[in-house]
């Protein structure tokens, strides 16, 4: 066995979730990796939704996911997941910090990254997963990073089931993952 980066052992996760003809989202949608990703899990009978507040990201998921129809690109935060996506969700996936290649200055922020975790979280269904890689080695970074972890560390153990996965040996921040998977509520006789 070899350990998995952080970004392979998403995606397996994502795997397990993601099915064909499912609906997922892409909070932070950047190159469109994710994006991506995603549409060919869900396949044409699923649906994406990929989210970034830069015109610039959009334009390159846009160029990466061409061959797709399913996918909605949506340029507006995601604070707003609620005002776009009503059907239930089967996963969704951050990943936090700025657009690789595009200007640094540009980040997500603890305040609207919270209300996209809490809507997600409203969104999924049972079983389902949000993944959150988090990226804070930058200027606002740790700040977002804390208000995360306090966020998920707080979510109730009846409903959730909540995991870091980072490796603890490495230096300048390296980014960890977040998953958080909603449990199964047990009928009431």
């Amino acid at each position: 066995m070899t350990l998995q980066r952080v970004l392979p052992f998403t995606k397996s996760l994502l795997e397990q979730a993601v099915h064909a003809g499912d609906t997922a989202v892409d909070a932070t949608a950047g190159n469109g990796h994710d994006t991506h990703f995603l549409a060919g899990l869900t396949g044409a009978s699923g649906k994406v939704y990929a989210f970034d507040i830069q015109q610039q990201a959009i334009e390159a998921t846009k160029q990466r996911t061409e061959e797709f129809s399913h996918i909605e690109l949506i340029c507006d935060s995601h604070a707003k997941i609620d005002q776009y996506v009503t059907e239930s969700i089967s996963a969704a996936v951050f990943n936090l910090g700025y657009l690789p290649k595009g200007d640094h200055a540009i980040i997500t922020k603890a305040a609207s990254t919270l209300q996209a975790l809490e809507q997600c979280l409203t969104l999924l269904k049972a079983g389902g997963l949000v993944l959150v890689v988090i990226y804070s080695g930058h200027e606002g970074g740790s700040e977002e990073r804390d208000a995360v972890m306090n966020y998920v560390k707080r979510l109730p153990q009846t409903r959730y089931d909540a995991m870091k996965y980072e490796f603890i040996n490495q230096q300048h921040s390296p980014p960890f993952l977040v998953a958080i998977e909603k449990k199964h509520q047990r009928q009431k006789n």
